[in-house]
């Protein structure tokens, strides 16, 4: 008896099986995000690699995803723009079949004192990381509604707790944050939508470098050390999989918020 004839790749197929858990991370071309993608994949998620201009350092998170024994793709979109994030996720929903979590990792940052913040680089920051996790947010939950519920981690920041000099603009964004996602959770919360936030600590990415703390004692941590990058992906994969918690902030860091 002839075998049946397959219609599609292997790689086709096991995106596609029933039931296989997946994933779509922001900011997923370097520093935290990929680390976050890397854990999923470890964890035998399918994962969804979203960059907006850095394709190149995307694909590497992808190679890593591979590398780990994951599959998944690539996914463009400028956060920014609400019909961009909408295309993204309907074409991660066509390759991805069922989506099990959102991951919105994705933001910038700059340095500059409030007196001497411009306001194209205000608007830009708050766009990227207030008003494009928005975006997110409202493009995501749809799908999640229709199959029954899911969960959606946002990344935050300390800074939107305790402010920090010269990062006026990316302190407000990830402050905006914490009301966005309690807000979210409870709007979403009688459809089984859960929306977490977590607080990943300091780590040495390109994102950060500016803001970075000079004094590497890191006295105000009690274990006087940041939390090491993998543990805090694990941590997100771990969330993502908690079926009674929602509206939370969820510190990974030694530090008081």
């Amino acid at each position: 008896m002839a075998s049946p004839r397959r219609t599609g790749s292997s790689k086709q197929s096991l995106t596609r099986k029933p039931g296989r858990r997946s994933v779509l991370v922001t900011g997923a071309s370097g520093g935290i995000g990929r680390a976050i993608c890397r854990a999923f994949a470890a964890a035998g998620w399918y994962v969804g690699v979203h960059y907006y201009r850095h394709k190149v350092e995307a694909a590497k998170t992808l190679r890593a995803v591979r590398v780990t024994g994951g599959t998944g793709g690539l996914y463009q979109a400028d956060v920014r723009e609400s019909e961009s994030v909408g295309r993204m996720i309907d074409a991660f929903i066509k390759k991805a079949s069922k989506p099990t979590a959102f991951i919105c990792n994705a933001g910038i940052a700059a340095s500059s004192l409030v007196l001497r913040q411009r306001d194209d680089e205000w608007t830009s920051i708050i766009q990227t990381n207030l008003t494009g996790t928005f975006h997110c947010l409202q493009a995501m939950v749809p799908p999640l509604i229709t199959q029954g519920g899911g969960s959606i981690v946002v990344v935050g920041s300390h800074a939107g707790c305790h402010g920090s000099t010269g990062q006026a603009a990316y302190a407000s964004s990830k402050a905006g944050l914490m009301g966005l996602v309690k807000t979210a959770a409870q709007e979403w919360g009688p459809e089984n939508v859960r929306v977490n936030l977590v607080l990943p600590g300091w780590h040495q990415t390109g994102l950060s470098e500016a803001a970075m703390p000079d004094d590497h004692r890191w006295p105000d941590h009690a274990l006087r050390r940041p939390p090491a990058i993998e543990e805090v992906a694990r941590t997100i994969v771990h969330m993502a999989q908690l079926n009674d918690m929602s509206g939370q902030v969820w510190n990974c860091d030694s530090r008081d918020l």
